[in-house]
């Protein structure tokens, strides 16, 4: 996976949780996906990185309420 593709894949993260938490506004669904982002900067297979992504940030949206 390339780093377009990767930016692709995280925009669509973006979306699917800001459809799970309706609650949130948009634009903290976004901070939480960011914020979760750097940890997998240095993870040598890319294939995976928004899935984990993902889990981090449902994770900081579910416990940051």
């Amino acid at each position: 996976m390339d780093r377009s593709e990767e930016n692709r894949a995280i925009d669509e993260v973006v979306e699917r949780l800001a459809k799970q938490f309706p609650e949130r506004p948009v634009d903290d669904v976004a901070v939480a996906v960011s914020a979760s982002r750097p940890e997998f900067d240095q993870a040598p297979i890319r294939d995976f990185v928004p899935l984990f992504v993902e889990r981090e940030a449902k994770h900081r949206l579910r416990t940051d309420a």
